[in-house]
Formats: C-alpha cells, structure tokens, sequence
C-alpha cells in the first residue's frame, strides 16, 4: 500500500502530479527543502516520464485485478445489497407522495392564513394612521380650548389686578422654572377695604386656575412627559398609541400661533406668584403663601421653587453673617461718619484700614456690636420666614390629589427647610468665627510689636471672646424673637438641638472665654497661695476665691450651657486650691502638739489654710440656692471635698485636744481624797493641781489655738464639745476616785468650782461679753449633771437608790458612787484596767454595756464574799442599792 500513499493523499491534485513528474520533482513537495522557481514536481529527479507512465499502467492493471478479487469474495453480499436497493426505491416513493401532500397543505394554509394576515396588517396599518390623525386632532383640540380658557383666565386676572402704592421697592429674584427668570417686587402693604381684599382673592384664584391651564398646556405641547401626567390629567391621554410615536403640537400651524401667548402666560403667571410667594414671607400672611404654592404645584415648579426660597434665604444670612465679620465694610462706615463729620474741607482720604488704632478702638468696637444686632434682626427675620414657609408646606395639600406640599418638595430637598436653614446657618456662623480668629492669631506676634501704637489684628478675637456674655445675650434675644413662631426651646431646663448647633459655631469665642475665666480663677488661686508656708493663706484669701467664683458663675448665670461650662472651670481651679493646700498641710504630730506655750508653726499653717478653705466652702454652699441641678451636680463634688478638706485639717486636732484634756483629767487619781486630809485645808486650799493645769490648758486652746481658726461659727460648736467632753470625763473620774473621804468630797467640791469658772471663761466669747455668765443651756444635760454631782457626793446611802435625789445624773454615775463607798471593788480595778483606760472603754460602749460590767462586777463580789465566808452585812446595803438603780435604770430604758 506505500506504492499508492501518494494516490490516498486527500489533497492529491492529479494535474499537479503529471507537473511534478514533468519537472522532476517530488510530490507532495517535501517540507523544510526550497522549492525551485518552476513549477513542484511529482516524481524523483532520476526517473523519466516513460518510466513513470509504466509504473502508473502497471498500478491500474493491480488494481483492477484486486477490485476482481473483492468482488469475486463478496459476491453474496453484493447481491444482497442490490435486492436491497429495490425495495428502497419502493419506500423512497411512498415517501415522495407524502412530501406532495404536505406541500398542498402548506399552500391551502397559506391562502386560509397568510394571505388573511397580509391584508389585515394594511388595514392596521391604516387604522394606526387614524388613531394617530385623531389623536393629534383631540390634542390640537383641547390645546385650542385651553388656549382660549388661559385667555380668559389672563383677563380675570389682569381686571381683578390692584393697583400697588407708589414707592413699591423691586427686588430680583433667582429662579428655575423651565429655565425662566422672572423679577418679583416687594411689595407694598394691601388695601385693607373689603372690596380690595375681595378682588385680591379673587386674583389669587384666578393665578391658580391659570397655573394649572398652563401646566396642562405644556403636557400636551411635550409628548414625552404626557404619561408622567396623564394619570392626574386624563385630558392628556393618547388611547393605545406609544407617547415615542406621538407628532408633537408645536408642529401644527394652529397650535404654534398660540404658542408665544402661552409663554408669555407662563411669564406673567409665574411673576405673579413669586411676587405672592415674596410677598407672603414678607407679610407673613400665610393665606397668600398656601394661595401662591398651590399655583407653583400647579406650574409643576414647586419643590424647585421651595428649594430655591430656603437656598435664598439661606445665602441671604450667610453674606449678611460675612459682611458683619468684614472689618474692611467696618472700616468704611466709620471712615464715612468721621468724613461727614470733618466736612469736606478737611477731608483727608487715608488706606483703608483693617484694624483699629487706640484711638478709634471705641469706635469700632461699638460699630461691630451694632452689626451684630442689626444681623441677629435679619437672622431672625430670615428663620421667622423658614418656618412661616415650612409651616404652610405642612398643612397645605392639593385638593385633587391630596399630596401634601412638604412631601412634594422634599422630592428635592435633603432636609425640611428648617433644618437646611439651621445646618447653613450654623455652617456660616462658625466658618466665619473661625477664619477671624485664625487671622487674629496670625496677626498676634505682629500686634505685640506694635501694641503701643495700635490696636493689634486681634480686634474680633479680643472684642468678642471678652465681650461674650454679651454675644450670647444678642443670641438669646435671636432665640426669643422667632420662638413665637417656631418650636425652638431654649431654657434653663431645655435646648433644642437647632439652638445648640447654632451656639456650637461660637466655639471659638466660647473658648476664648472660658480661657479667661479660667485664667481669673487660677490668678485669684495663686494670689492666695503667693505667700506659700510662710505666709499661708487665710480667710480673706479663702473669701476672695469663693468671690472670684461667684462673679465668673454669675456672669453666665443667664445662658445654661455657658454656666455648666464655667462650672467645670471652676472645679480646675477649685482642685488645683484643693492640691496646693493638701501639699502645705502638715501632717507630723508637732502639728497637733499642745505643749505650749505657743502653737507650734505647723498647726498654725494648718489653721490659716483651714480657715481659707473653710471661707471658700461656706460661700461656695450657699450657691446650691441660686442655679439648677445642672450646675449644682458639677459643682458638688469638689465642694464637698473642700468640706472634707477642713475637717481632715480639723479633726486629728480636736482628736489631740480631747486627748490631752483627758490625760489631765486622769490625774485626779494620783490626788489623795481620803480622811486623811485635814478639811478645813481641803476647803481652803483652792482647787487641784490638776484643776489648775485643766483650766491653764483650757486657757492655752481657747486662746492660742482655737483662735487661730477665723470660724466663728464651727469653733462655737468645737467649744461646746470640748466643755461636754470635760464634763463627762471629769464626772466618769470623780465617780471612780477612791477612796473617798468627807475631804475629798471637799476637795472634789471645790474642784468643780473651778472647773464650772474654767468652762464658763472657755466658752465666753468676746462677741458676747454684754451677757453675764456662760451660756450653759448649750451644754444642757452634761452641766445639770456636774451640778448634780455635788449633790451626790453628800447624800445619804437611802437616798442613792432614790431617782428624785440623783435627779440629772446617769445611772452610772451613781452605780460608781454606791460602790466607792463601799468595800466592793470597781470594775475596772477588778479587770486590772487603769482609770483612763475604763473610762476611755465607757465612752466606747454603750449604757447597757457599762451596766453588764457593773452588774457582773457586783455578782462577783458577792461570790467571793460567799466563798471567803465573809460577814454580806456589810456589803448587802450597797449591793441592795446598787441592784435597786440597776433596775431603775432599765425600767426607764424598757419604757
């Protein structure tokens, strides 16, 4: 089969074959070899022609004897197939038969259907030309017929039209309507005649009226925007036709003739309502702003017109807000008033300036603070008519669709009116707050160098940061004014967030301010603390701060956000005092020595600053009356940390006081008050020594350290706890002292005289001194019972038990008494206590305690009595009284 390869080639070319054994070349051509400028060739270069053409007879003859050789082998099968063939052409015609039949179907179909169909689709052809002739027909139509209607509506208008005063002042007006400009005119007041307010309705009517003519105009003339509204307008509809198909009007001769008309309607109508919206705002009558809104939702322009309004407005506070901040604008007014005033003969024409020279500095600073009132009237003018604006778009709607006219604009607004309106406000307020100061500070280095000859680039910074309380009064009087007509609160109870976001924008000037405030607070703190150690402050110095804090919480006592503010200003002073103090207080124990003579120095700089920060509470507490919960929870914190202050000053002091009178006290005991002394010497030996030393430490505290604390008030409560606290303490010990003979009674008699003369010269004060004698009533009990243990000491034993004979004296007191003159052992002696450390555990523990002890001190007595087999008749008489006041005492107590 490799002699015929080249035969079974599928691009075997015949006619390139004989060429190629002609020119002696292989075929197919060999890849990679070049190919000669002649034709390819088909056979090797050595062969000739002859030879090929014997090659190729001898190939026909193989062939031919192979194709005999299959046939002869396959003979059958070839037979077979050649039957089958026969019966194949017999299916091939009873399918050829079937194919005739389909074909006649098909034409049948064709006449029944197509043919039909063809002619049907020229009469709908037909049929859409008509519908759309009638369509333009009913169009041109209703166009006509409003056309002649807005005639009619004009000549309403024009016939109920008011003549305007004279003197009407016309302002432009920007706005888009269908890429329209038109001017309104401010107008003047109405004639308030009935028959003029008649004819002005009727005018306000006949603009809607013509609005909506209009409107229905320019849906016809625009095809495309004809189904946006055909559902509100079904005058506008066009049946089953595609609005992309419609022939627009403006085609037809007979509409375009009244084409020129309708816009110069659509002129007059839309300057009439602009000068009604104008003048609506103006007038604040809202019956002429709803009237005038529904004639722009008529002209489909008023969500345009609503944004156009808040965004004039809007623009109009912003250049009145730049032109109150532009020193320059100020500049020339003052430059003009002082022209005027020269005359022209002296006229000098100087530069402009841009800031203030010392000498003019009055002028201008009154001329800015006339600005700014004049820009919180138009602030307010402009806000007044926001809301006047957004109230009207709340509660109109269109009597045919019932949208309400908020919601229709708000399809272009982000926001409500008066929300866009606060937003720009505030974003202008505080844009041009900031660039002026920016440029006063920038100007600072340059005003410090020239601050002799002029007044420096910080003219705004300075006037308004040192002026504002006033500055934010003027905003006060702004919220005031438009809270009639909006729902912006600003009380001391409640802000609205407009309010804040407006205040927020004076940040700077407020900070400035509070700068300042502080800087005064801090100044009177150092001031007082100028002195350190060796001059600590004092009451004056205490006063003054309380009243620097007073004066900065009063001046802005009037606006409550600015007061809070101050009040956490005052708190950093206030802990800054707190800290200063708290590092010069002294803590050692020399600061609570009562040696003597003198004060030690520590516990007199502990008292000085004691006495500052007890000035600066007393003040500071009374403030809680005059300002809101706001301020008093800001404040109350480190008020009450100054309180704390003064009493951690204090109270290790009256601690050491009491401790070292009651260590003077004890001494008592080491007296003798036995029948050993002789008692003629007792009565008119004077008091103890130990009496003396109490009355000489008395002296040395009243004097030489309670007056060291200017507290007049508190240390009349500190005296009167120390003459309580000596009191009992010397009660508790005289009850105890034993053995107790009638000398001692004496002794301890004449004691008390003394003390009585020490505690009423301790408690005198020199603001009293009219007043003979002590002010005992203060000490109350305690004193009734010094004066009942007189008494006590020389009762008999059976009038002990009696409460009318011990009237004024603790149960205790005379449980000690009953046992001291008899043989049973006290309590304390029985536990092995000192005297001091007893009576310090009575004063620790309650009644019912020190009664337990006694009681138990008595059961033991008797136990050890039965036990010793010792004679109870002794004894058995105080115990029976000490058993009766035991149950006196608590029958009282269970009552």
């Amino acid at each position: 089969m490799s002699d015929y390869a080249v035969f079974a080639h599928p691009d075997f070319d015949p006619n390139d074959y004989a060429n190629a054994i002609l020119a002696g070349e292989p075929y197919p051509p060999q890849p990679g070899k070049p190919k000669p400028a002649k034709a390819t060739g088909l056979a090797p270069a050595s062969e000739d022609v002859s030879v090929s053409i014997s090659k190729l007879t001898f190939s026909l003859d193989d062939v031919e004897k192979q194709l005999k050789n299959v046939v002869t082998t396959h003979h059958e099968d070839l037979l077979v197939q050649a039957a089958g063939v026969s019966d194949l052409q017999g299916s091939l015609g009873s399918v050829r038969t079937g194919l005739n039949e389909l074909d006649s179907s098909l034409e049948k179909l064709r006449l029944k259907i197509r043919v039909p169909y063809q002619s049907l689709q020229k009469h709908v052809s037909k049929l859409e030309r008509l519908q759309q002739a009638s369509d333009i027909l009913r169009r041109t139509s209703r166009f006509v017929i409003l056309a002649r209607r807005l005639e009619l509506q004009l000549a309403e208008m024009n016939k109920a039209d008011v003549p305007e005063p004279e003197g009407v002042n016309s302002a432009k007006v920007k706005h888009q309507s269908n890429g329209a400009a038109a001017t309104s005119a401010g107008l003047g007041p109405r004639a308030d005649t009935p028959v003029a307010l008649e004819s002005e309705d009727e005018k306000e009517r006949a603009i809607a009226k013509a609005a909506l003519t209009i409107a229905e105009l320019t849906a016809l003339l625009d095809a495309a925007n004809e189904g946006a509204h055909h559902d509100d307008h079904p005058v506008g509809e066009s049946g089953s036709t595609d609005a992309a198909d419609r022939v627009p009007l403006s085609s037809i001769k007979a509409v375009a003739v009244h084409l020129p008309f309708v816009d110069a309607a659509r002129v007059q109508v839309t300057t009439d309502m602009e000068a009604m919206v104008f003048t609506g705002l103006a007038t604040l009558n809202q019956s002429m702003l709803a009237s005038s809104l529904q004639t722009a939702h008529n002209l489909r322009v008023l969500p345009d017109l609503v944004q156009n309004l808040v965004s004039d407005l809007s623009e109009a506070v912003e250049g009145r807000i730049r032109s109150a901040f532009d020193l320059t604008r100020i500049s020339k007014d003052i430059m003009a008033k002082d022209n005027a005033s020269l005359g022209q003969s002296l006229l000098y024409k100087s530069r402009v300036r841009t800031e203030p020279t010392s000498v003019n500095a009055p002028q201008w600073t009154a001329a800015l603070w006339g600005s700014l009132e004049s820009l919180i009237e138009e602030m307010a003018d402009c806000c007044i008519k926001v809301y006047t604006l957004e109230k009207v778009l709340k509660v109109k709607h269109d009597p045919v669709t019932d949208v309400v006219f908020l919601d229709e604009a708000m399809k272009v607004l982000e926001n409500k009116p008066s929300t866009t309106f606060w937003a720009s406000l505030g974003r202008s307020l505080e844009k041009n707050a900031r660039d002026a100061a920016k440029s006063s500070a920038r100007s600072v280095a340059v005003f410090m160098r020239v601050l002799i000859h002029r007044v420096g680039s910080s003219f705004l910074q300075q006037t308004l940061s040192t002026g504002y309380p006033r500055l934010l009064r003027l905003f006060h009087s702004f919220f005031t004014k438009i809270a009639v007509h909006t729902d912006t609160v600003y009380t001391q109870a409640q802000q609205s967030p407009d309010t804040i976001l407006v205040l927020r924008a004076l940040s700077n000037f407020e900070s400035l301010y509070l700068s300042r405030s502080s800087n005064r607070l801090n100044e009177a703190v150092g001031q007082a603390f100028s002195g350190g150690v060796r001059a600590p402050p004092g009451g004056s110095e205490g006063v003054n701060v309380a009243r620097a804090v007073a004066n900065e919480l009063d001046s802005a006592k009037f606006d409550p956000l600015l007061v809070q503010a101050v009040a956490r200003y005052a708190v950093s002073s206030l802990e800054l005092m707190l800290t200063r103090a708290d590092n010069m207080i002294s803590r050692d124990r020399v600061a609570t020595s009562l040696v003597g003579p003198v004060a030690s120095p520590p516990l007199s700089v502990n008292a000085s600053l004691a006495t500052c920060v007890y000035h600066t509470w007393v003040r500071l507490d009374k403030l809680w009356e005059e300002y809101p919960d706001s301020v008093v929870t800001i404040l109350k914190p480190v008020i009450m940390r100054l309180h704390d202050t003064f009493e951690r000053v204090v109270d290790p002091l009256l601690a050491a006081i009491r401790r070292e009178l009651g260590a003077v006290i004890s001494k008592l005991h080491r007296m003798d008050f036995s029948d050993n002394v002789d008692p003629l010497t007792a009565m008119g030996g004077g008091p103890s020594p130990y009496m003396k030393d109490l009355v000489e430490k008395l002296n040395f505290i009243k004097n030489d350290v309670l007056a060291l604390y200017a507290v007049p008030e508190v240390s009349r409560q500190w005296v009167i706890s120390i003459v309580r606290f000596v009191i009992k303490t010397f009660i508790l010990h005289a009850s105890i002292a034993k053995p107790l003979g009638e000398s001692g009674k004496l002794q301890l008699t004449s004691d008390m005289t003394e003390l009585e003369f020490g505690l009423s010269a301790f408690m005198a004060d020199k603001a009293q001194q009219n007043k003979r004698g002590a002010d005992w009533e203060a000490v109350g009990d305690d004193y009734r019972a010094l004066r009942a243990m007189r008494q006590l000491l020389f009762l008999d034993n059976a009038a002990l038990a009696s409460p009318k004979h011990t009237v004024g004296l603790p149960p205790l007191i005379v449980l000690h008494h009953i046992l001291v003159r008899s043989p049973i052992t006290l309590p304390h002696a029985l536990h092995g206590w000192a005297e001091a450390e007893y009576v310090r555990w009575v004063e620790e523990h309650s009644e019912d305690e020190a009664w337990t002890l006694v009681d138990g001190d008595v059961t033991h007595w008797e136990r050890i009595a039965e036990a010793e087999g010792r004679d109870p008749g002794t004894t058995a008489e105080y115990v029976r009284l000490a058993r009766d006041v035991l149950a006196e005492a608590q029958q009282k107590v269970a009552r």
